[in-house]
């Protein structure tokens, strides 16, 4: 009975101790399902997204009302915001119409080309020169990205929607680094999701001719809809903003990099046919998640670094 509390006790402690790691992960499962439900929708990528980002909006503000978070921002700073939220449409929509031409395993690891345009923006942006390690880093996931092309070539449409969508996840979170030194972070996000909410609504509009037919889910569609606008996208968030509160950057990152890898395992479970790909896929897989890991650990240490030096 003694071990059985002792027991007890050590992991309550654990898990109070390991609590918003536990958190994190979590988050990145509940992200590498963005991808799975991306497939499952049956609608088109931009009614997909106007129907994610709606939702979420809904809920959002819902979170907002019990807390009582004030939605106040400059008005400068509120259109370079909303001009945010624009880019993050179309990397969404590229993103699932990627998926919908492909499959999830593809569009995930051809997804974290990222790090890639991160490492060529961001200097742009911040006033710093490209490190050496980040070119190195990537040529070596341009040559990853090759494999997969070489011997999943059928799959080309979905490669390059994937990669675009890469570049503009890249733009977006570079200029969220900018808007975050005067916005809260929460605010940001739903006014970057008003503006691409805004922007797909007008999209639809114009090419359904404003068709209320066009709108019509199935029951199916709903149910994962209204999953991927609440738990995936606005529970997401909100929980994402807070463990980022108490967690490093770098155990962010590295956690983070994790995400195509969740993806691809479950898609594998649930498609085991149609996702189970060449073994060159795979090599330029593990090209592509190892020099994302590598690139993770080189930043950590150069962040040391410069810390000692200070």
């Amino acid at each position: 009975m003694i071990f059985v509390l002792l027991f007890d006790l050590h992991l309550r402690a654990m898990l109070s101790k390991y609590k918003y790691h536990i958190w994190l992960h979590i988050i990145v499962l509940i992200f590498g399902f963005t991808g799975i439900l991306g497939k499952l929708i049956s609608v088109d990528s931009y009614l997909l997204v106007w129907y994610r980002v709606g939702i979420a909006l809904i809920a959002i503000l819902g979170y907002f009302a019990i807390t009582k978070h004030s939605l106040k921002v400059d008005m400068k700073q509120l259109r370079y915001i909303l001009l945010t939220g624009v880019v993050i449409a179309v990397h969404w929509v590229t993103f699932f119409e990627a998926i919908k031409q492909s499959n999830v395993s593809v569009a995930l690891v051809c997804f974290s080309s990222s790090t890639l345009f991160t490492s060529l923006i961001e200097p742009l942006y911040f006033k710093r020169k490209v490190k050496l390690y980040e070119i190195i880093f990537g040529l070596v996931i341009i040559i990853g990205l090759y494999f997969i092309f070489s011997f999943e070539f059928k799959y080309l449409v979905g490669v390059i929607l994937s990669v675009v969508s890469a570049a503009l996840a890249s733009w977006f979170t570079v200029l969220n680094g900018i808007l975050i030194k005067e916005t809260n972070a929460k605010t940001i996000s739903f006014y970057e999701l008003l503006g691409a909410f805004v922007v797909v609504s007008v999209y639809l509009f114009v090419t359904t001719k404003a068709d209320v037919s066009r709108f019509v889910l199935s029951g199916e569609d709903l149910k994962w809809l209204i999953i991927l606008g609440t738990i995936c996208t606005a529970f997401a968030f909100i929980v994402s903003v807070e463990v980022m509160k108490k967690i490093s950057p770098y155990t962010v990152t590295i956690s983070v990099n994790l995400e195509p890898i969740y993806s691809i395992i479950l898609a594998l479970l649930i498609w085991p046919e149609s996702e189970t790909m060449s073994f060159g896929f795979y090599m330029g897989t593990i090209i592509v998640i190892a020099t994302i890991f590598l690139n993770a650990l080189f930043k950590n240490r150069f962040s040391k670094e410069k810390k000692v030096l200070q």
